[in-house]
């Protein structure tokens, strides 16, 4: 299943508007870089989805290089890349 469809009539999953919701608040600086992102948890809670869904929704951001995960510890949101100088 595509994750964005031109089409209003395509089903949309569930994992996306945790995703979306999630990508939102990083873009806009709600939660910003070295923040950790709510837990699965709480996402469950915050958005009436199985514990999975929630989890497939930070894997999708975790590939997008928008956040990291420390094992044991939570999940993060990762800061800009630092600008590299030519020496």
């Amino acid at each position: 299943m595509p994750e964005h469809s031109p089409d209003p009539h395509t089903p949309y999953a569930p994992y996306m508007r945790v995703l979306d919701a999630l990508a939102a608040e990083i873009e806009a600086g709600k939660i910003k870089p070295g923040e950790k992102i709510p837990s699965d948890t709480e996402l469950v809670q915050r958005f009436g989805v199985a514990r999975m869904t929630a989890r497939r929704a930070v894997g999708v951001l975790r590939e997008r290089g928008l956040v990291r995960t420390e094992w044991g510890k939570g999940t993060y949101v990762v800061g800009p890349e630092p600008a590299s100088e030519d020496v």
